[in-house]
């Protein structure tokens, strides 16, 4: 095996182990911060003798090991070595064991536990969503500083200055690290699964930038769902987050053509739909019942999702199941954003009167001012009623708003066949 072949492997084996060697390493110093600085010491001894002595049989267990020991001279020389003492005393008297034994038993057990808690800790609510996302993709998801970056369209220095002052801010608030419990658990469950769809929802609809898509990013918020959804077996909405996130993303295929341009859901070829992540999706869906049959937000928003991925066209839909549940998300979350949304549904299920009707309440919504669905969805109803004037100017306007160029474009299109209408 060449340095360059070495060099991939040890790239690969990172992106898979990182997440569990920094977990375990957080809960044995009590901090984001050490941890990761122990694991990159343990990469640098990878990159420096794998590729004379190969690559171990066990390369994530050589990796911890050698962090573990790292870890032990560290707290040899540190003060955590006297913290340590105190908290291991009592078992060190009773079996007569070093600190290292100790240390090692700590590292080893309860990998699940340990990343459970490395979740609630990047996703804690002291830290800013910028800061959660930013820790949470460079911790769990393995991504370097360079490609969050890359991801969100932002320069290098200010993913690093984030990351820097999260870490920071969770050692001033001593966050602990753990799983909370009780009425605890449900907000801090919140933050984590906020973070996970936000990571996806940049990578399904960009905000800004060249693409309408980022399928890596799409792919990590997955891969972070699927496991916070074994670690979390029981609690219904992970299983909707991830029933959400499988069923939007069997679409990804179909909602671009050739050259990049975006397709809407109403004008997509459902034969390129991926079907096992509809499969997966809707299993996921039916996890997601909580007892007594109860829907939270993504559970609901999955139901949904799911209408339209039973429906082999768009006319199969079932419209008014779809207004039934986004009644039921607006019940629960009081957002514009939904409200809109239920408007798209009821101009499918009712026509586009009863959804101008609807629209024209949130134009003087403040938090929809800068919202560029709002004009976009005016301007497809208004274009539905035969108003093409007023369609135009509507999609002239959601395409200022937009950041995408992609969805720009789509938008000046739009605008262009309404004014080229009588």
């Amino acid at each position: 095996m060449t340095t360059s072949d070495t060099h991939r492997t040890i790239d690969a084996v990172w992106r898979i182990e990182s997440a569990k060697l920094i977990a375990g390493l957080t809960r044995m110093t009590g901090d984001v911060g050490t941890a990761e600085d122990l694991a990159q010491d343990a990469l640098v001894a990878a990159l420096e003798r794998w590729p004379e002595s190969g690559v171990p049989d066990n390369p994530g267990a050589w990796l911890m090991a050698t962090a573990k020991h790292r870890a032990i001279d560290l707290f040899r020389r540190g003060k955590l070595l006297e913290r340590k003492h105190l908290e291991l005393d009592h078992e060190l008297r009773a079996r007569e064991e070093s600190p290292a034994r100790d240390l090692d038993a700590a590292i080893d057990d309860h990998v699940g536990d340990d990343l459970l808690g490395l979740m609630f800790t990047t996703c804690h609510p002291v830290l800013s969503t910028e800061g959660r996302t930013a820790l949470t993709l460079r911790l769990l998801g393995g991504l370097t500083t360079e490609e969050i970056a890359r991801a969100f369209l932002v320069p290098k220095a200010t993913i690093a200055q984030r990351i820097v002052r999260a870490k920071r801010t969770l050692a001033a608030a001593r966050v602990p690290f753990e799983v909370p419990r009780g009425a605890e658990l449900a907000a801090r469950l919140s933050s984590v699964l906020e973070v996970i769809y936000l990571v996806f929802n940049e990578g399904y609809s960009a905000t800004a930038g060249d693409d309408w898509m980022r399928p890596a990013l799409c792919e990590d918020a997955i891969r972070l769902g699927r496991i916070l959804a074994e670690l979390a077996p029981h609690e219904p909405e992970v299983h909707g987050l991830v029933a959400l996130m499988e069923l939007q993303a069997s679409r990804s295929g179909a909602r671009v053509g050739p050259a990049g341009e975006p397709i809407l859901l109403l004008d997509q070829d459902r034969g390129r739909w991926d079907h096992l992540l509809i499969r997966r999706g809707l299993a996921a869906l039916d996890r997601a019942e909580a007892p007594g049959g109860g829907y939270g937000p993504y559970a609901l928003q999955a139901a949904i999702a799911a209408c339209h991925a039973r429906a082999c066209t768009p006319e199969e839909t079932d419209w008014t199941r779809v207004v039934a549940l986004y009644d039921a998300l607006s019940q629960l979350l009081h957002s514009p954003v939904v409200e809109l949304n239920r408007a798209v549904a009821l101009g499918m299920a009712f026509g586009p009167a009863a959804a101008l009707e609807v629209v024209d309440t949130l134009t003087s919504e403040p938090s929809l001012e800068a919202y560029h669905l709002l004009p976009a969805v005016r301007g497809d109803l208004l274009d539905k009623l035969g108003r093409y004037g007023e369609a135009r100017a509507e999609f002239e306007r959601a395409a200022s708003l937009t950041r995408n160029a992609r969805e720009r474009t789509l938008l000046l299109e739009r605008a262009a066949r309404a004014r080229a209408r009588p």
